[in-house]
């Protein structure tokens, strides 16, 4: 994301949540790693959790859509346990948000993932929350406004040891499906393993949510997922990665080599960066976004590299096993995308609802004439919210394949 649009994002996702503050993105693998049946949460002591999406580590935080916003919410830092792309367990950190509206019983719940934020740790949602620097925030409030709960991972790496798994499907599929687990296994937030269950992300959050949606019925078939909304998804990494080379998107993707490298080391990465490549991957590793937007903005993968590692055929393949769209969600889906998207072209996004309706799925796809990457966030969250609203209440989904 270039730094002209991440300002935009700023002032729009500000301005988003003032308004909703006025209102009262391939077949089964063997490595597709399951929940034992029966599986509880664990008692909260560190590295006692054994099976995914139980509790490692709970402590009190907050949830400000700007400085000091009150919300009337209470929330909680989460660590759970999540499965890597390889299906090996792995610790992964989070945030549960739950409206303090005096409700009764059992809510629905949304498990979100967020857009890109970097890979820096300091950028993960769970740390922004607390002093109301998280960006997506303010679309979070427009959820908690309406009586849900939220669960936000911060993915792989992300606010946890290691480098963050950016851009890699599985393992971030893996996190968005066990953050809802580890939300209803935790007991203050009230909630109960019958909760309907929505996804819903944009952008990276879109390429994690629709790994999600595919994985469901493998993965997690005890969450009651109603559905999903998703947009924006790079569902097909080479040509995203294509598309931006050389481009003002470029430092996502070397951002995104990073992260393919954090899930998969024997692609050693550093073999193939010359001198300005180590010092910019060096410095990306502890960016946000904007900063990392700068940073990698009009460099092309041949200015920084010896050799192109997406030309050879084990980075190929890595990538190939991020493909959005080799299987069909299990649930109904709300997918969009721009049509002027700048970053991730909107044949991309079109293919996967190509490939989901040829596998069966029931999907509800929306282009967007007008606006483009960012703004199609914003002007499709509550309308997205509104389909999760009419599946949580029973209302028949129809697709347009």
């Amino acid at each position: 994301m270039h730094v002209r649009t991440s300002f935009r994002w700023l002032a729009v996702t500000a301005a988003a949540g003032l308004a909703a503050a006025t209102l009262a993105s391939a077949p089964a693998h063997a490595d597709d790693a399951k929940a034992p049946d029966g599986a509880t949460a664990s008692d909260g002591a560190p590295g006692t959790a054994s099976a995914p999406g139980d509790l490692v580590k709970t402590e009190p935080s907050a949830f400000h859509p700007l400085p000091g916003q009150p919300t009337h919410t209470k929330a909680w830092k989460i660590h759970y346990r999540s499965t890597t792309a390889k299906g090996a367990p792995n610790t992964v950190s989070g945030t549960v948000i739950v409206p303090q509206d005096g409700h009764k019983g059992p809510r629905p719940l949304i498990t979100y993932a967020v857009g890109t934020v970097g890979v820096g740790d300091q950028c993960a949602p769970s740390a922004g929350f607390p002093r109301g620097t998280t960006l997506e925030a303010n679309l979070i409030q427009q959820l908690t406004l309406r009586g849900w709960a939220v669960a936000v991972t911060d993915y792989e790496g992300l606010g946890t040891p290691g480098d963050h798994t950016y851009t890699v499907g599985r393992a971030a599929g893996h996190a968005v499906l066990d953050a809802a687990r580890a939300a209803i296994r935790l007991p203050e937030a009230g909630l109960s393993p019958d909760s309907p269950v929505g996804i819903m992300g944009y952008s990276q959050g879109g390429q994690a949510t629709s790994w999600a949606a595919e994985l469901h019925g493998s993965y997690a078939p005890e969450l009651k997922v109603k559905g999903t909304a998703t947009g924006g998804v790079p569902g097909d990494l080479p040509k995203v990665a294509a598309f931006n080379d050389g481009s003002y998107g470029a430092g996502l993707i070397f951002m995104a080599a990073i992260g393919q490298n954090a899930a998969f080391p024997e692609l050693n990465l550093e073999s193939y960066l010359n001198p300005a490549g180590r010092s910019l991957i060096g410095a990306l590793r502890g960016s946000c976004v904007a900063d990392g937007s700068v940073l990698g903005a009009f460099k092309k993968i041949s200015d920084v590299t010896t050799k192109n590692p997406l030309e050879q055929p084990d980075w190929r393949q890595r990538l190939r096993e991020s493909q959005v769209g080799t299987r069909a969600p299990d649930a109904p889906v709300y997918l969009y995308h721009a049509l002027a998207d700048e970053l991730i072209p909107y044949g991309v996004g079109k293919q996967v609802r190509e490939d989901w309706c040829a596998k069966g799925a029931q999907v509800e796809w929306h282009t967007i004439a007008l606006g483009e990457h960012v703004s199609g966030v914003i002007t499709q969250s509550p309308l997205a919210a509104q389909w999760l609203a009419d599946r949580f209440a029973g209302k028949p989904a129809r697709g347009n394949c």
